[in-house]
C-alpha cells in the first residue's frame, strides 16, 4: 500500500471525512467507519507507518501519548466499564488497512462485543516455557542490536493535512 492508496492517509490530508476526537502534530484519533462499540475509537500516526514492527521508538511514544489521552477522553466522556487497547500487525492478525493504527474500544458488561481471550483449549506448560525461553533471547538479542546500532531506523514520509 501507497501513501497514495491509503484511506488513513486520505483521511489526514482531508481528502476523506472522519469523526476527529483528537488530533497533535504527530497523531489523529478518529471513529471507524463501522465501530465494534459506541466511541471506538482508531489512533494513528500522522506519518505512513504500515504496522507495529515497522515504527519507531520516536513515533511510538506519540502513539502511545495520544492513545492515553483518547483512553482518558473515553473513560470521562462514556464512563465505560472497561477498554480495549487492540492493534493488529499482518494480515494473519486481521489487519485490513496497513497504516498502524490502534483500536480503542469502550466495553461494557454484557455488551455485545462479546470475549476476546482466552482461547478455550490452552498450551501445554512445556509449549509456554519454550515459547517464553525463544522470546526472552530475541528481546534480548533485539536490545543488543539497538544499542549497537549507529543509525536510527527511520519511518516512511510525513503526511501534510
Amino acid at each position: 500500500m501507497t501513501i497514495e492508496d491509503c484511506d488513513f492517509c486520505a483521511i489526514i490530508r482531508g481528502e476523506l471525512t472522519a469523526r476527529i476526537v483528537h488530533e497533535t502534530e504527530h497523531t489523529l484519533a478518529f471513529f471507524p467507519v463501522h465501530p465494534a462499540a459506541r466511541g471506538h475509537t482508531l489512533v494513528i500516526p500522522k506519518t505512513h507507518i504500515a504496522d507495529f514492527w515497522s515504527i519507531d521508538e520516536v513515533n511510538a511514544g506519540h502513539l502511545s501519548c495520544a492513545a492515553m489521552q483518547v483512553g482518558h477522553g473515553l473513560r470521562r466522556a462514556l464512563n465505560p466499564q472497561g477498554l480495549n487497547i487492540i492493534q493488529s500487525s499482518g494480515a494473519a492478525a486481521s489487519q485490513t488497512v496497513f497504516h498502524l493504527h490502534i483500536h480503542m474500544v469502550p466495553r461494557w458488561v454484557g455488551d455485545h462485543v462479546g470475549d476476546l481471550w482466552p482461547p478455550s483449549e490452552q498450551w501445554s506448560e512445556i509449549v509456554e516455557d519454550q515459547v517464553a525461553e525463544a522470546v526472552r533471547e530475541a528481546c534480548s538479542a533485539d536490545h543488543e542490536n539497538r544499542a549497537n546500532a549507529t543509525t536510527a531506523v527511520t519511518p516512511t514520509t510525513q503526511i501534510d493535512p
